[in-house]
């Protein structure tokens, strides 16, 4: 079958590669949507938390062996731990992902634990339900963020978990948003979302900021433009510099919230809620043109926002 392999620091190729086989308590996926994620551009910078030869890609939706229509969660937890049984899976110590630790949808089909698989509604076309991962980060990312419901809320980077990020802020009911970003074509999206502001950088306080870039200057920003006492959410794996001032945090009680992923929760509630919402910022892209896209967007392309590979 054909794939999109990561097979150097830097490099992605399209391959053959051997048929999938499930193994016990798998399934097979025929891969309809796989997305490529901004940690997948910056991580094939170095070979550590993604190791080649590695067939990439954990946010994708396809159709079962038997016709259904499915969403899969790429995360695999051990279900014990105490971070399990507390219901925080994301956190689990042995957590591992497809896509990184295992083969992910960036292939005409992938072999994932049974347990991962969800149905997804029959009226969410297939473009917009690619966006159900993403859209997951952002529900987790609301709630860690205290849903604040009726509150002022910022989110710096209007790529696709800053998206999604305003799109749940503007759906469960924030007063006024804001989106920072460089690119003037993705802060028109965020215009056509609804964002009641945008920018190229934060100038007023907020209750809540999500840093969906992950950079030293974003997470300076997300602490410095916070009222006394609020909380931002780092979503951000561009790079591991903090850059933030910690006085700052501590004289006025700031708050701040990492953020690695979701739960089994979160996942089958983006499900649930992805029809709602208008999730129309992914551009589908024949998974034969994956190498040049994905070499183009870790080159610094700020389109497509989000690219959606299609087998």
């Amino acid at each position: 079958m054909r794939a999109l392999v990561f097979t150097e620091i830097d490099v992605v190729s399209m391959m053959d590669v051997p048929e999938v086989i499930a193994g016990a308590g798998e399934e097979i996926i025929s891969v309809t949507r796989s997305g490529i994620c901004g940690s997948e551009l910056h991580g094939i910078r170095h070979a550590s938390f993604r190791v080649p030869p590695l067939v990439m890609g954990h946010e994708f939706v396809g159709l079962t062996s038997n016709g259904r229509r499915v969403a899969v969660n790429p995360l695999i937890t051990c279900g014990t731990c105490s971070a399990c049984l507390r219901g925080e899976t994301q956190i689990c110590p042995s957590r591992r992902l497809l896509g990184a630790h295992l083969a992910g949808g960036f292939a005409e089909r992938v072999a994932v634990p049974s347990v991962l698989v969800h149905e997804i509604p029959d009226e969410l076309e297939w473009d917009r339900a690619g966006l159900i991962e993403p859209l997951a980060n952002a529900l987790h990312a609301w709630r860690l963020g205290g849903s604040p419901t009726g509150q002022r809320v910022a989110i710096i980077g209007a790529g696709a978990i800053g998206l999604a990020c305003l799109e749940v802020a503007r759906h469960f009911g924030a007063s006024f948003t804001a989106v920072a970003d460089l690119a003037p074509e993705r802060l028109a999206v965020a215009t056509a979302l609804g964002a009641d502001l945008v920018t190229e950088t934060l100038s007023e306080t907020y209750d809540v900021i999500f840093d969906a870039v992950g950079v030293a200057a974003t997470r300076a920003a997300s602490i410095a433009q916070l009222r006394a006492g609020g909380t931002t959410v780092w979503l951000g794996l561009a790079n591991p510099d903090a850059g933030f001032d910690a006085l700052d945090l501590i004289r006025w009680e700031k708050n701040v919230r990492g953020m690695f992923a979701y739960n089994d929760k979160s996942f089958v509630e983006a499900i649930a809620l992805a029809p709602q919402l208008d999730l129309r910022w992914g551009t589908t892209v024949p998974l034969e043109e994956g190498a040049r896209v994905f070499t183009e967007l870790m080159h610094g392309a700020r389109t497509p926002i989000k690219a959606l590979l299609e087998p």
